[in-house]
């Protein structure tokens, strides 16, 4: 087994929630939509289609050919945005398996994918993309196999429906979970499951508890949780370590330091997600073990 397949990192490539929100304000923390990508074994599995997947792509383009595991939480703009834009999937000789759920109006995360990129939305429909596309239909509450990593899934309180994700691997595991509405009387049991003993768990922390709640302009019932209610997951589920995600597209570079700051106060293991950072996964796996080949095997 090489280096690489000896490893379990992530790597966040785009970290904010709603909308891109480049500018001078946003440059330490970033502006791009979600994506995050795992490695694990050799694989990749790339979790969201936001504008950061654009960047991902654009840095997939010196390893080609290459292959990767896709999957999208739910089909709001934000996570889904960036995939017209994947370069990679333009390319002939590139394989990418791609992951959604069933929509409640029925629809599957093909044709969801293929109607943004229909006319007058988007010049070329997804038919012009030359690499081999396989779609597969998940159900929230079913695992996923790919080789020896296993991607256990669940579903989220979210508006139309989203998909949290767990992936295991050598007794490392990595929880992301976004978008998704804490309950006001009781802790998610679904993203209690995703989340126990997580070496990682990557949250939707849009808010902060005082925004949620606020008199003038609440948030309740828009589908995201705050970074508070994060704090409460992790010492719940004995995650290690926090990863406050989905940022605000109003909250500025200073404004995401404070938070920053007030969580390391009440959780030693959180951490503000950044563009760029990388996580690496401690996992327990000899370099003599080897594992079966296969292209795809989900």
């Amino acid at each position: 087994m090489s280096r690489i397949e000896n490893q379990f990192t992530v790597q966040f490539w785009g970290v904010r929630g709603s909308i891109p929100s480049p500018g001078p304000h946003t440059v330490r923390y970033g502006g791009n939509t979600p994506c995050v990508e795992m490695q694990a074994g050799g694989k990749r599995l790339i979790f969201d289609g936001g504008t950061g997947l654009h960047v991902l792509g654009q840095s997939l383009l010196r390893q080609m050919p290459t292959e990767a595991h896709i999957f999208f939480t739910h089909s709001h703009w934000d996570h889904m945005q960036g995939f017209p834009f994947f370069s990679p999937g333009f390319v002939k000789g590139n394989n990418f398996r791609i992951y959604g759920a069933i929509a409640p109006d029925g629809s599957t995360i093909e044709q969801r994918l293929n109607d943004q990129m229909l006319h007058p939305n988007f010049p070329v429909p997804l038919q012009i993309m030359q690499a081999n596309l396989s779609f597969c239909d998940i159900t929230p509450g079913q695992p996923i196999r790919i080789n020896d990593i296993t991607v256990e899934t669940a579903p989220l309180n979210h508006p139309g429906e989203a998909v949290g994700y767990r992936v295991n691997w050598h007794g490392g595991a990595a929880a992301y979970i976004t978008d998704t509405e804490h309950f006001a009387d009781r802790l998610d049991e679904n993203v209690l499951w995703l989340s126990r003993n997580a070496d990682i768990l990557i949250y939707d922390s849009t808010y902060t508890d005082e925004e949620y709640h606020s008199p003038s302009h609440p948030k309740i019932g828009w589908g995201h949780s705050t970074w508070q209610e994060a704090i409460k997951i992790a010492k719940a589920a004995n995650v290690k370590t926090l990863v406050i995600f989905h940022h605000d597209p109003a909250h500025n570079d200073d404004f995401l330091d404070i938070v920053g700051k007030q969580a390391l106060e009440k959780y030693p293991g959180a951490i503000m997600a950044r563009e760029g950072m990388v996580i690496q996964i401690p996992v327990s796996v000899s370099l003599s073990e080897s594992f079966p080949i296969s292209k795809f095997s989900a």
